[in-house]
């Protein structure tokens, strides 16, 4: 008898189960034969549990029997990046900095609100040391390759997420994204992927990052990004900065019209240097999504790269965390994270706070460019993905990695939503993503755009193909 389809998405999934046609514990079973098959390859995830997300399953297919369903996930597998606390699971960072003996006796709020909407957690994913780069490597988790070329670097720091959910290892992730580490792997192995407004998720512990700090869904699909924020923006008492439940459904916002809203479309923000190939595919997919009813204006904001800033910020931020370890537990670092670690301990406090005053003048100024502007287009990443185990591509001429991340981490300084969408592919076979920014608090109309954006582009056929060859 010939073993039946499993859908791609967890909204696929849900309806599957909802007529009867296909159960969690199926789902369940598949996607650990695709860990075992692929996880070798990647290393997308650093933490399995088989026998949990399988009784699990059965627990779920129990209630779907009895017509009792628990919440919006039920049965469906997913992972969680291994910096959310996972109660009986130990939280490493993949940083030898964290003990292993825990106690993990504690949910963050991501995690949390998974459990209690009944979705079957398969495992943790890899994460670079302290989620603190665009790649994932760290001495600890090793190095988490791309889907679509293990040899080159499936980004980060989410990029076991990116590689779980590209490949067909669980269809809905939970990242984190601080500077991009959501945006960036989510780009470089062709999902969509949501940074929300600052807030919207709740934390806990805080993050080293602060205000730049944001969680994120990851998914194979807009309309799961949207499932996935419904149940994670609940607040948590947790988090002081937690925003109130929003007031309506992200699931029915997805689907709102936006033809006739006006965008913005900038190819380089005014001062990045964007590969051509690159370039050409982000203008060729914006001007499909003028064509099918956008009102599309070439504009940049008015702002200069604020790198120096960011950075005194991801720095201090380091410093802090790590200051308050004994000496033992830091002998064996990232290389990398060492030397942003030694950077932020010589900061003034005076220089840290004329950081944060850029940070707050940015979201003002990004708050009067969106009173022209409904959305900004930009292209998510600057360069198609590198080698995998390096920092910096090769030869490239880069110093750190904010150097080719630009476009990410000025909105976490803004603190705006900012999602990625895949809307082609390179020469080399290599996705792409277009990323689209909206003002704070306008997560709503951002994944309506998403949506938009991915009904009028080919890329989820590619990987729908790619699906079925494994």
């Amino acid at each position: 008898m010939p073993q039946r389809q499993i859908p791609r998405t967890a909204t696929e999934m849900l309806a599957a189960f909802a007529a009867g046609e296909l159960s969690p514990v199926e789902v369940t079973a598949a996607a650990l034969e695709r860990i075992e098959e692929a996880n070798g390859t990647l290393n997308a995830y650093c933490l399995v549990d088989g026998a949990q997300a399988m009784a699990q399953a059965a627990e779920s297919e129990a209630r779907w029997r009895s017509g009792h369903v628990t919440g919006l996930l039920d049965g469906v597998p997913a992972s969680v990046k291994d910096v959310f606390l996972t109660e009986g699971w130990p939280t490493l960072r993949g940083s030898y900095t964290v003990a292993e003996d825990g106690p993990w006796d504690e949910d963050s709020p991501p995690t949390a609100r998974l459990r209690e909407n009944g979705a079957v957690l398969l495992g943790k994913t890899s994460t670079s040391e302290l989620a603190w780069k665009g790649v994932t490597d760290s001495p600890r988790g090793g190095v988490t390759t791309n889907p679509w070329n293990p040899a080159l670097t499936a980004g980060g720091s989410s990029g076991g997420s990116a590689a779980a959910v590209a490949s067909g290892m669980g269809p809905i992730s939970l990242g984190t994204d601080s500077g991009g580490s959501a945006r960036i792997p989510a780009a470089f192995c062709g999902i969509p992927a949501l940074k929300p407004t600052f807030g919207q998720i709740p934390l806990f512990p805080e993050s080293p990052f602060g205000q730049l700090a944001h969680a994120g869904p990851m998914a194979r699909s807009v309309d799961d990004l949207a499932l996935i924020l419904d149940v994670l923006s609940l607040p948590d008492a947790r988090d002081p900065s937690a925003m109130p439940s929003p007031p309506g459904s992200y699931r029915e916002a997805v689907r709102r019209d936006v033809r006739g809203i006006v965008a913005a479309f900038s190819p380089d923000l005014g001062y990045v240097d964007v590969d051509p190939e690159i370039a050409e595919l982000v203008a060729a997919a914006v001007n499909a999504v003028g064509n099918a009813g956008l009102l599309i204006e070439y504009d940049n904001p008015d702002i200069t790269d604020p790198i120096e800033d960011y950075e005194v910020l991801l720095d201090a931020g380091l410093a802090k965390w790590l200051e308050a370890l004994p000496a033992e537990r830091t002998g064996r670092l990232d290389e990398g994270l060492r030397a942003a670690w030694e950077r932020g301990k010589s900061l003034s406090a005076l220089r840290f706070l004329e950081a944060d005053e850029r940070r707050v003048w940015l979201g003002s100024t990004m708050g009067t460019f969106h009173e022209r502007y409904d959305i900004l287009f930009t292209p998510t990443v600057a360069i198609p993905p590198f080698e995998a185990g390096t920092e910096v591509p090769p030869g490239g001429g880069y110093a750190r990695w904010p150097n080719w991340s630009q476009f990410g981490y000025p909105f976490n300084m803004t603190q705006q939503p900012a999602a990625t969408v895949p809307v082609g592919f390179t020469s080399a076979g290599l996705p792409v993503g277009l990323q689209i920014v909206g003002p704070r608090h306008s997560d709503d109309l951002v994944l309506a755009v998403c949506k938009l954006v991915e009904s009028v582009l080919p890329w989820h056929e590619r990987q729908s193909a790619r699906s079925a060859e494994h």
